[in-house]
């Protein structure tokens, strides 16, 4: 068995023991470093957003003092959610090894999948609409007038 992972499920375990959440654990790892590790902590902190691997990405920037984490590699004990995999993705992560994938979380009772299928919804027009845009774009252009913006 690989050592981070390892640790990713050793993390989940730590999660499932405490009823923190489900069994999810990530590892963050730089250079064969551990950077961060997190489970996921939903229940504990009544949060839906607290996957293991947003709080092995906000350890890891903390840690590192910054929200590039390019060189860096993911372990997880489930395949990354939408939410997780767009957090992955905007934090420049380099690669993911995940455990178990979408069909064996469905198994377990976790709708990860309907997330997946969200855009090829007919009826995502009732959830979702664009709505100022011309007061929104006041703030695109305010901060494309800014000299020292941080952008990615």
């Amino acid at each position: 068995m690989n050592q981070f992972m390892r640790l990713a499920i050793l993390e989940a375990k730590k999660g499932i023991k405490s009823n923190h959440g489900g069994p999810f654990g990530a590892v963050i790892v730089k250079n064969n470093e551990v950077i961060a590790k997190a489970h996921n902590t939903v229940v504990k902190e009544h949060d839906p957003t607290c996957h293991g691997e947003m709080g092995a990405i906000r350890k890891a920037c903390k840690s590192l003092k910054t929200f590039d984490l390019k060189g860096c590699e993911i372990y997880t004990t489930g395949e990354p959610c939408p939410m997780c995999l767009g957090a992955i993705l905007w934090s420049n992560i380099d690669k993911i090894y995940y455990g178990c994938n979408i069909i064996d979380t469905e198994k377990i009772g976790f709708r990860d999948k309907r997330f997946y299928e969200f855009n090829q919804l007919e009826d995502k027009t009732n959830f979702i609409s664009e709505l100022d845009r011309k007061a929104c774009l006041k703030l695109y252009d305010l901060y494309l007038s800014l000299t020292n913006k941080t952008s990615y």
